[in-house]
């Protein structure tokens, strides 16, 4: 996922995009504890994409106060 592609969402798509990435760890997670997952890699992948969907939130509540 890049950040481009974010910018591009609007800020209810992008809670909601959020909240499924949110999911996606915690499921991956459990699969990790329970010995079930077969890319560790995965994790990492997630919270990058978890960390640039909150980036893009906040440059957005950045600029609504600057406006």
């Amino acid at each position: 996922m890049k950040a481009k592609d974010l910018k591009e969402m609007t800020t209810q798509e992008l809670s909601g995009k959020l909240n499924e990435l949110k999911g996606e760890l915690f499921n991956i997670r459990f699969q990790l504890a329970t010995g079930q997952l077969e890319n560790p890699m995965k994790i990492k992948f997630v919270k990058k994409d978890i960390a640039r969907v909150q980036t893009v939130i906040r440059e957005r509540e950045i600029n609504e106060a600057r406006a």
